[in-house]
């Protein structure tokens, strides 16, 4: 399956690109040869990062998931671990395609894909009718541990603690608004009542440099218990907050022309 959606996404932006399959003459067990990424270990690399280059990589990482999710596949396993940078070209790749599943309405999937950490809630209530929006959500946890600096943000010890730890942010009430709509059954004693918290509560002076209200509002759209609110990869992409970027990119464009 692995080979299968790598195939189909051949030559996508930002998609790691498979070179080669070979397989051991003996056992048929079958290697994927890949492109060289110069990776840096994103702990190492994100403290390292301005405002700006925050920007750029998720908005990389963006367009690797909107061609995806163009192409049917959802990716199920965004984490940093997964997203390779070579800082130095300022290349981004989006790695790991062993979770990757073809994508198909109305079907229903397994919810032990991703991990916890990345988990969109609809994996951890049980709600196997999910879509390429589990991805959104996995880029939302990346991005709250870029902006805040707290790696990782929601950091639970189980699948359900993981629950609660997301539930101390976005607060019980849309929690239970979200179980209804869905008729989602959820055992009762997991779960306190918590007050959402305001995304300002996790300012501080070491991670100030990366938010502003751009960065919150579009955090905002990513971390919603509603699959359904969350932006697509499209919609993210053309978010206020991507601005100065796409004008990069285009005065980038407008001097490749010009030369």
């Amino acid at each position: 399956r692995e080979i299968k959606i790598l195939q189909n996404l051949s030559g996508g932006p930002n998609i790691v690109a498979l070179l080669d399959v070979v397989r051991d003459s003996q056992s048929k067990t079958p290697s994927l040869i890949f492109e060289h990424v110069n990776n840096t270990d994103f702990r190492t690399l994100y403290p390292k990062f301005q405002d700006i280059d925050v920007r750029y990589y998720v908005y990389e990482l963006l367009k690797a998931l909107d061609f995806c999710h163009s192409k049917g596949i959802m990716h199920r396993d965004v984490k940093p671990h997964n997203v390779m940078i070579d800082h130095e070209n300022r290349k981004l790749r989006l790695i790991d395609w062993g979770l990757a599943e073809f994508y198909h309405a109305g079907t229903e999937y397994n919810v032990r894909v991703a991990s916890r950490y990345f988990k969109g809630p609809e994996l951890l209530v049980d709600f196997q009718e999910y879509d390429y929006s589990l991805d959104m959500w996995s880029l939302g946890a990346m991005f709250a541990s870029m902006i805040f600096r707290k790696e990782p943000f929601f950091h639970g010890n189980s699948n359900s603690d993981q629950l609660v730890k997301i539930a101390k942010v976005l607060g019980t009430e849309d929690l239970f608004d979200y179980l209804d709509k869905y008729d989602i059954e959820l055992d009762d004693d997991i779960l306190g009542r918590f007050p959402k918290k305001s995304w300002h509560a996790f300012v501080t002076s070491e991670n100030q440099r990366f938010v502003s209200n751009d960065a919150l509002d579009f955090l905002d759209k990513l971390l919603r218990y509603d699959h359904q609110e969350r932006l697509t990869a499209k919609e993210a992409m053309a978010h206020q907050y991507f601005a100065p970027v796409r004008q990069a990119e285009a005065a980038d464009l407008q001097n490749t022309n010009n030369h």
